[in-house]
């Protein structure tokens, strides 16, 4: 069982700076993956943008991070996230989550199947706090 709450930043073009930053404060490594690596030529978003960054702390922190959505203002309310990840082998406890979650709150993007080969869904609560799911996976989660 490898599931994991993390926080994940949304930033306005400088994702990278920070997270380099970040790791030279907290150390351990660092993931990047841009939009270019995902075949974006841009000019939006920009192949250089980050779609998504992981560092992984030393001590097991983790934090995640992206620039902000193409054609979306990066603003305070919008510019973080909770992100809520697992194994397979913790499918059927996220899926219930996302079920629970997604019930008192707006869909914004639906669990689906993903180019990089997980499950991945955004759901805002009735609080306004965005949560993201993603479940590694090679099956599609049960529906409910």
């Amino acid at each position: 069982m490898s599931r994991y709450l993390t926080t994940y930043l949304i930033f306005d073009g400088d994702a990278r700076e920070a997270m380099e930053f970040y790791r030279s404060v907290l150390g351990g490594h660092l993931d990047v993956m841009t939009y270019g690596d995902m075949g974006e030529t841009g000019p939006v978003p920009p192949p250089e943008g980050v779609m998504h960054a992981l560092l992984v702390a030393e001590d097991g922190f983790r934090i995640m991070a992206s620039d902000g959505p193409p054609g979306e203002e990066v603003r305070r309310g919008n510019d973080f996230a909770v992100a809520l990840s697992g194994e397979a082998d913790d499918e059927a406890v996220l899926r219930g989550w996302w079920d629970q979650i997604s019930a008192r709150g707006t869909v914004d993007v639906p669990l689906e199947k993903q180019m990089w080969g997980a499950w991945f869904g955004q759901v805002t609560d009735a609080w306004g706090v965005a949560w993201m799911f993603n479940i590694e996976s090679g099956e599609e989660p049960h529906a409910s």
